[in-house]
């Protein structure tokens, strides 16, 4: 069963918080998070990403960058940016992109669970990525960002969470993206405790989008625990921040690819490798792949659409159909001699929110050589895959919109 608990958030005042949110840490490089906060004293970036305030120069995982978090964290408390909650409350989070609706609630999860397997992951974690996010709360003393999370439908959950959102909210905003963004407190005890107690029926939830948060807030409180001689189990740094929305709401876009080079093939040596393994036919226009098993390339101007041959991928297992292995298998390793994908730097990953012009504008400007669109990986592909206990090839989901960090922050003491 999935345990949540209520918890005091660190938020801002209502008037500030359309000048607090910010984007997560890791949709954006550094010069990108330093435009986005530039002028804004107010915006959490100053927090998630406080090498901004820093030398250029300055190595991101340098212990001064750590310290400048806490610093910055610290200083917005003290001058009343982030305001810690009177009370432990639950939150339902809203956002809106076009016809787009999701609506999850804020709670935080256990760590007991995401180390039993109640709360199952799909993707393997980078140690260098993990360690960051380590020192980066632990020197914070707070999960600053949420993890994003997903179950299995339950009518009565989204009857209780809509009823909670018929209120008042305390936010309601929209972002420069045009997603609208708002927000209601849950502080009434009863729906509190109906809450925890219908997430308890719940047996599994899945790791949408963190898992790096997810595992960091593990490691996180294993060094909590080894430090104190009078751990219980209930301590705050037990439990991290997380928003979990059903999975009838969410929405996984494609996952594109761009290769600098064609790795010492000519165009007609390349074209006839990927022949082997798909058919190619060209394409008038852009090419967005409208259903499994299509993909798009863009070479040398032009747009081909390659469908995998029979016999190249096993329909049956639960990793190798997935299109993101179909490309990786049959053309980015054996052709483009990308083995691995996590760590080559001929590759890039160009989430899908960005369209295929950005994977022309990528190719066009002459750092890339070739890009490749997919289909999206589904829902129903990622929970079944995390319920066998399988990992999905990295970079094959991501999920719009994006949850706002600065709404809500877990202070662990």
């Amino acid at each position: 069963m999935a345990l949540i608990k209520p918890f005091r958030a660190l938020r801002p005042p209502k008037h500030l918080a359309e000048k607090v949110a910010a984007l997560p840490y890791d949709v954006m490089n550094v010069a990108e998070a330093a435009a986005m906060a530039s002028g804004n004293p107010y915006s959490f970036l100053h927090i998630s990403r406080p090498e901004i305030d820093l030398p250029a120069e300055m190595d991101p995982y340098a212990e001064p960058v750590y310290e400048k978090g806490r610093e910055n964290l610290q200083r917005f408390t003290a001058e009343g940016i982030l305001v810690q909650e009177p009370r432990e409350c639950y939150y339902v989070y809203r956002q809106k992109m076009g016809a787009f609706v999701q609506t999850g609630l804020v709670v935080c999860a256990g760590v007991d669970d995401y180390e039993s397997g109640v709360i199952k992951k799909h993707e393997l974690t980078r140690a260098d990525k993990e360690e960051d996010r380590v020192k980066h709360i632990d020197y914070l003393d707070a999960n600053d960002e949420p993890v994003f999370y997903t179950y299995r439908n339950d009518p009565a959950i989204t009857a209780i969470v809509a009823r909670a959102a018929s209120a008042e909210p305390a936010y309601d905003f929209t972002t420069d993206d045009g997603v609208s963004h708002t927000l209601w407190v849950v502080d009434d005890r009863a729906v509190i405790d109906e809450l925890t107690a219908r997430f308890a029926s719940i047996a599994t939830l899945y790791v949408a989008d963190g898992h790096h948060r997810s595992a960091a807030a593990g490691r996180v409180r294993d060094l909590r625990r080894s430090a104190n001689r009078d751990h219980t189990g209930d301590e705050e740094y037990n439990w991290f921040l997380t928003v979990i929305f059903p999975d009838s709401e969410m929405t996984i876009m494609p996952y594109n690819r761009v290769v600098k080079d064609l790795n010492g093939f000519t165009v007609a040596e390349f074209m006839a490798r990927v022949g082997e393994h798909f058919s190619v036919s060209p394409e008038e226009g852009r090419f967005e792949p409208k259903s499994r098993h299509q993909f798009g390339m863009y070479l040398e101007g032009r747009w081909y659409q390659l469908v995998p041959k029979q016999g190249s991928f096993d329909e049956h297992d639960a990793v190798s159909h997935l299109d993101v292995s179909i490309l990786q298998n049959n053309l980015l390793g054996p052709v483009l001699g990308i083995r691995n994908p996590r760590t080559d730097q001929r590759i890039h990953f160009v989430g899908g929110i960005r369209g295929t012009g950005e994977l022309e504008r990528l190719v066009t400007g002459g750092e890339y050589r070739v890009a490749f669109s997919l289909h999206p990986t589904s829902m129903a592909e990622l929970m079944h895959l995390a319920d066998v206990g399988k990992i999905m090839p990295p970079k094959s989901t991501w999920f719009e919109p994006k949850l706002r960090s600065g709404l809500f922050v877990h202070l662990l003491t």
